[in-house]
């Protein structure tokens, strides 16, 4: 683990297991925002600032991926945040290339209360090859997994969706899992900065919900065909992630 950074609302550190043999290294970035604060999900709503990390070319290691447990909605005075609340951890997908492994790191965050402070940190630590045991990381890390949202499933997917002409309206038919109440969160995230959350029309019959997304404004001359947007539904204490194509 690195050093934690610190700042007013909280602190952040880098968190890392050895490559396997592959060279895949298992990381994450683990945030702690102060009670009160939240820091945000990677489309963060009407302001805020998505987690950014980039990896120093010189260091050998690539990043592949970066994971999003399932975030929470904040409304307040007529804002609507996607974030956290709470510390969280945001898996990392590595890439070692070979020889000594140091990770040198840059993170940026926004970490909020009554004003939105960027905070940016860099954060290193070496790993070694040899085969330890790492009791504290590899828990930190198997927590993090489990907080992401899983694949869709038999009772819990998208079954159906559709925009409409004006591309005003997602049109969205859903199965969900049996026992639930009421309208799931659902989430959409279209081209890079834009989600849309805004539901109307929502019904719930038995373990099928159909609904209507408000779509604001897309940008000038925006083309949806060939497009992938991604779609994050939160039902009771499930959540799955999945992407919805416009061919």
């Amino acid at each position: 683990m690195s050093a934690w950074a610190e700042a007013e609302g909280g602190r952040m550190r880098l968190v890392a297991l050895a490559p396997d043999a592959g060279g895949k290294i298992r990381a994450g970035l683990q945030i702690e925002p102060k009670p009160g604060w939240i820091t945000y999900w990677r489309e963060p709503g009407n302001s805020g600032i998505p987690p950014q990390v980039t990896i120093a070319p010189a260091s050998g290691v690539t990043l592949d991926a970066i994971g999003y447990p399932v975030p929470k909605h904040f409304f307040k005075d007529g804002i609507e945040d996607i974030a956290y609340d709470a510390p969280v951890t945001l898996p990392l997908s590595l890439m070692a290339g070979k020889g000594e492994i140091k990770i040198d790191a840059s993170a940026f965050i926004g970490i909020c209360k009554d004003i939105c402070v960027p905070f940016q940190a860099n954060l290193s630590l070496k790993l070694g090859r040899a085969m330890q045991s790492h009791p504290e990381e590899e828990a930190i890390l198997a927590a993090a997994d489990a907080t992401l949202p899983k694949p869709p499933s038999d009772d819990f997917k998208v079954t159906a969706h559709a925009i409409s002409p004006d591309r005003k309206t997602l049109s969205l038919t859903l199965a969900l899992p049996g026992g639930g109440k009421g309208a799931p969160d659902i989430i959409v995230t279209g081209p890079s900065g834009y989600a849309f959350t805004k539901q109307s029309g929502g019904k719930r019959d038995g373990a099928t919900f159909k609904t209507d997304m408000a779509i604001g404004k897309l940008p000038k001359d925006y083309d949806m065909s060939g497009k992938r947007w991604g779609v994050l539904v939160i039902d009771g204490d499930r959540a799955i992630e999945t992407t919805l194509a416009f061919d």
